[in-house]
């Protein structure tokens, strides 16, 4: 997929092709499971296909977020969790942490400054066996309200036609609020000072079986500081790897996780819409990164970050994309280890 170059200033829409190089590049990959649509319709592998660069997927590497470096930690919560959801993850404690840093880009190889959209991968494991897992993104909204809606913004980024894309955005409005955050939200120069959000809508389950929909987001402990995209390219390729390893060599980098406890009007299926900055929020912990490890020959690169799989305590909820996501991480996963020997571990390497 080619390289993102941004110009110094744009309207919304004024540059529609460069919003669709960053959703094609930064958005998670996402499609309905088999079960949803027929055959003939949306499958994982037809939207595996769509997220393939022109010169076809780096091999070994997941299909989409391909770039990334692994962390190890703790995620220590303050208890106040418990009121909200039964989950052991939310008793006061500590809980290895195990995550993985990324990239929204098919492209193992892209300049970090290319590259609008960053992640996290978080995997949370409590003792008692029941793990959390989720897959997080900078961007306070996502740009398309169902899986089909994004298959087709997908296949829009990659026509030929020149008025794919305003066709799209004429019949998908809800894309303004991507764009939006796309043309005036802050870089910065760290993975550290990033805000991770999970855009989907989750429910947790109390001790008393009641339900309550929710999102989080892991706000980062160091001051974020805005930085040009033209200022971030002069740092070189791989910025983002080599200042995070010199933070955490240097101390551990902290983040908040903050819970945001719905309304019962709040829209709960569509990641494109946000909720009333109003709304109650509730702090259950903090995530501690304590050791960074080379992707290649980390303990995150065999990690599918699926984010349905969820403790007792948490369940999906009418949102389609988790779901969705989770069809498609499998098939992805499933390739990349498939062709392992395309992307071989150091001969160094003792890991299994």
């Amino acid at each position: 997929m080619p390289q993102l170059h941004r110009p110094p200033a744009r309207s919304v829409f004024g540059s529609l092709a460069l919003i669709a190089t960053v959703v094609a590049c930064g958005a998670a990959a996402f499609a309905y499971t088999a079960g949803w649509l027929s055959p003939q319709r949306l499958t994982p592998e037809k939207m595996v296909e769509a997220l393939a660069p022109p010169n076809g997927p780096a091999l070994g590497h997941r299909r989409n977020h391909a770039k990334g470096i692994c962390f190890t930690g703790m995620f220590e919560s303050n208890g106040a969790g418990s009121a909200l959801s039964q989950a052991q993850v939310f008793a006061r404690g500590q809980y290895p942490a195990l995550g993985r840093f990324n990239l929204g880009t098919p492209d193992p190889d892209a300049a970090d400054a290319t590259v609008r959209v960053r992640g996290m991968g978080l995997r949370i494991s409590p003792p008692d066996g029941e793990e959390w897992r989720t897959a997080m993104i900078n961007a306070p909204v996502f740009p398309a309200s169902t899986p089909q809606a994004f298959h087709e913004l997908l296949l829009a980024a990659g026509s030929k036609d020149p008025n794919a894309m305003k066709a799209f955005a004429a019949a998908n409005p809800q894309i303004a609020g991507f764009g939006a955050w796309d043309k005036n939200g802050p870089w910065t120069g760290s993975y550290a000072e990033e805000r991770f959000n999970s855009l989907n809508a989750f429910l947790f389950v109390d001790s008393g079986g009641a339900t309550q929909a929710v999102r989080w987001s892991l706000l980062p402990a160091a001051q974020p500081v805005a930085v040009s995209p033209d200022d971030l390219a002069k740092r070189g390729p791989n910025f983002l790897e080599q200042d995070i390893t010199e933070r955490v060599h240097n101390g551990p980098q902290r983040w908040t996780m903050v819970v945001t406890v719905a309304n019962p009007e709040d829209p709960t299926a569509d990641p494109t819409k946000a909720w009333p900055e109003d709304r109650r929020t509730v702090e259950v912990g903090t995530l501690t990164v304590q050791r960074i490890e080379a992707e290649q020959d980390g303990p995150c690169r065999e990690i599918n970050f699926d984010p349905t799989v969820l403790p007792t305590g948490i369940r999906i909820s009418d949102d389609p994309f988790p779901a969705a996501r989770s069809a498609v991480y499998a098939k992805s996963y499933n390739l990349r280890t498939a062709e392992a020997k395309d992307y071989p571990r150091t001969e160094t390497s003792t890991k299994p």
